[in-house]
């Protein structure tokens, strides 16, 4: 008994509103911070305090260490952590109620949070980051905080994988773009330069997972199909009985609520987190 990946699918969308509101580089600039990538990476650092960019290349893994650098550590000189997080919360729940104006979410999110009761944090360094900030006392605020802590769960396991198959950042990238996973545009999105990215591509070809051209192969499609599989046993590993069984029960009403989520727009299936929204 586990979660499948449709639940992982949906609480990746119903976190990721706070990076697709139409208006959110601009409130993050209102703060002092300058564009929308220092937004994005000093709102989803700031659960690990005001860490060194050093911290944050090991977690985040995707990104190009030059990208990281670019935000931190000024941002934390530009606006104050505890107001990043509070903005970035207040977004959630703007964009989230909007999607769900006349449903009652209270259950699902005391659902959820008991979830994460049964959750081991070994080596899921941004899932228990985020899982050690103030819970929200309102129950829209609430369900997108325990969305948040697992979808970062699910992240930290995907790195460990990827590492573990000694799979940099660009690396994964490329396979991810060859398997049609995320956009055209992910190397520039992700920060890494052409040096970075044909390193990266070298890599995964020489692994037999691209031919010539840079298409993948069956082989590699296989691979990044076993890195999947290899994600889930480790999810499923770091959770207990009690845990999964909250999963299984909640998937149905997790799913739904996030296809709404996705139906508000601005979620295309194919995209730079390289996860597919919930189906229809």
């Amino acid at each position: 008994m586990a979660m499948t990946r449709e639940f992982w699918r949906a609480v990746e969308t119903i976190h990721d509103v706070v990076y697709v509101a139409p208006d959110v580089t601009q409130r993050f600039e209102e703060l002092g911070l300058k564009g929308f990538w220092m937004g994005y990476v000093a709102s989803r650092a700031a659960a690990l305090g005001t860490p060194a960019p050093e911290l944050v290349v090991a977690t985040f893994h995707g990104f190009a260490p030059a990208r990281i650098r670019r935000a931190l550590p000024d941002a934390w000189q530009l606006a104050d952590r505890d107001a990043i997080i509070a903005l970035r919360l207040a977004i959630a729940r703007e964009e989230l109620a909007a999607a769900w104006p006349d449903t009652d979410v209270a259950d699902t999110a005391d659902r959820l949070r008991l979830m994460l009761d049964g959750v081991d944090w070994a080596g899921k360094p941004l899932a228990a980051a985020h899982a050690a900030l103030p819970e929200p006392g309102d129950p829209v605020g609430l369900l997108w905080h325990g969305a948040t802590v697992l979808r970062e769960y699910r992240g930290d396991c995907h790195v460990a994988i990827l590492t573990a198959a000694g799979l940099d950042g660009a690396a994964a990238n490329v396979l991810a773009q060859a398997a049609g996973l995320v956009p055209a545009e992910q190397q520039h999105s992700r920060g890494w330069d052409d040096v970075a990215w044909e390193r990266g591509r070298r890599s995964v070809q020489q692994r037999g997972w691209l031919d010539a051209d840079g298409v993948i192969t069956d082989a590699g499609r296989g691979a990044r199909e076993q890195l999947e599989a290899a994600t889930d046993r480790v999810c499923a590993a770091g959770l207990d009985l009690e845990a999964t069984a909250h999963g299984v029960a909640l998937e149905g009403e997790i799913v739904s609520l996030a296809r709404r989520v996705a139906d508000r727009g601005g979620f295309p299936d194919v995209n730079a987190t390289g996860v597919p929204r919930p189906r229809r």
